[in-house]
């Protein structure tokens, strides 16, 4: 062994110190830990580089074993971004950019690599050892400020416990994908789009009318895609197994956003679980469904924040704020009546598929011998979402959501009148 390997070794024993004390140190000594141990690590130029080193490949191991507790990327940098600072989230996407380098393409799924993609992360750095000189001259830090980063970040990961996984971690065997990743649904990638496109014009468009016109359009080719699905899945001898993606949901206002993800999820078979603490929900539901209900629920969010920031700020008689109560009620109001209208799509696109009215992808309609399969196998998917919620999260419990602003409630239920398409059933609370 040479001299490089003794200090690279050297190196990743210190690393491996600075970090246990930083994690086993008590909230009130957290401080003192994390001084202490980037003091040690940068305390030298000449050992830096190896400092660089052995950080990324602490991170390769930190990273690898919360994959395997079930978190992703983008989880990861949700947390981030709410608890820590620009800097923190910058050396993160650094870190899972550097890890993923351990994986080919066919290892991550598909929802993992679009992901890795939001991120936007790269190896940018020539050599391991130059990375964290290379990040410290982009980001203007000494070597003890990064350090310091670091040391803060590599605690925030490493108290994070095990969540329910929803798909499998890098390089594990990959679950059965639904199966029309092997026998599709003839232009479902053009109707998908058309669903964007509508959603787009929902959202840009001036004339109330006209995206309540557009929204429910939406609604109703989402649930004519999830008809076609079902129908499909009936003649397969294995029609593959719901899965689950997660939506970040923060701060503020982040329980009435919860119902509205419930609301949207809910008129398209899916179920929703909020882990508040993390910042995000948990959606479950067949892997068409749920690229549906990410593509509504960010919609009707930017629709109902763009109406909700049209009415202002509020006042009492006396002059204290209210916004924030308003806010709040308008949100609930707003989800609430949503749910009423895409239920009421779904419904009535159901009845008109039984009945064998096909919704065309480019709107129009046709009629075709009415399916008796249809509505068992419908029934058959919502008992297979029901069956694996209950397996990923065992113990959930319900939480109402308040609603103090009478003037908040009613213009939230007429912005939903406008823009889109209420109440059953309340967010189920769980973790992951």
């Amino acid at each position: 062994m040479d001299s490089v390997d003794v200090d690279q070794k050297s190196i990743g024993e210190l690393l491996g110190r600075a970090l246990s004390a930083v994690l086993d140190a008590p909230d009130r000594r957290v401080e003192d830990a994390v001084d202490s141990g980037a003091s040690l690590l940068a305390a030298s130029a000449e050992r830096w580089p190896a400092v660089s080193r052995g950080l990324l490949t602490l991170a390769d191991t930190s990273l690898g074993a919360l994959w395997t507790r079930g978190w992703r990327p983008a989880d990861l940098a949700r947390l981030v971004r709410r608890d820590l600072a620009a800097t923190h989230q910058a050396l993160l996407v650094d870190l899972v950019a550097a890890e993923a380098r351990r994986y080919s393409p066919a290892a991550l799924d598909r929802r993992w690599q679009e992901q890795l993609r939001e991120l936007a992360g790269e190896v940018w750095w020539p050599r391991d050892e130059e990375f964290l000189p290379g990040f410290a001259a982009r980001h203007r830090l000494d070597r003890f400020a990064l350090a310091t980063t670091a040391l803060e970040l590599l605690r925030l990961l490493g108290r994070l416990p095990a969540i329910a996984p929803v798909g499998p971690a890098p390089g594990a065997a990959q679950r059965p994908v639904e199966h029309r990743a092997a026998v599709r649904v003839p232009g479902e990638p053009r109707m998908l789009s058309r669903i964007r496109a509508l959603l787009a014009k929902a959202e840009s468009t001036e004339y109330p009318q006209e995206a309540e016109a557009l929204t429910e359009k939406a609604q109703q080719l989402m649930a004519q895609h999830s008809i076609d699905e079902a129908l499909l899945a009936a003649g397969q001898p294995e029609s593959g197994l719901p899965g689950a993606l997660r939506i970040g949901v923060e701060n503020p206002y982040e329980g009435p956003k919860a119902m509205l993800l419930d609301a949207v999820a809910a008129a398209n078979r899916c179920r929703v679980v909020w882990a508040k603490e993390f910042g995000f929900c948990t959606v479950i539901g067949f892997d068409s469904d749920l690229d549906a209900v990410e593509l509504l629920y960010t919609s009707l969010l930017v629709q109902a924040t763009a109406a909700m920031q049209r009415s202002g700020s509020k006042q009492h008689l006396d002059g204290a704020s209210r916004t924030r109560a308003f806010r709040q009620s308008f949100l609930v109001s707003y989800a609430a009546r949503i749910r009423e209208r895409l239920t009421e799509a779904t419904e009535r696109t159901t009845r008109e598929a039984a009945a064998g009215r096909h919704l065309r992808e480019d709107g129009t309609a046709e009629q075709l011998v009415p399916d008796e399969r249809l509505l068992p196998a419908l029934a058959a998917r919502e008992e297979a979402v029901d069956s694996v919620t209950d397996r990923m999260f065992p113990k959930l419990t319900s939480q109402r959501v308040r609603v103090s602003d009478g003037e908040g409630w009613a213009a939230g239920r007429a912005a939903a009148d406008r823009a889109a398409l209420h109440g059953r059933g309340r967010v189920g609370r769980g973790q992951g």
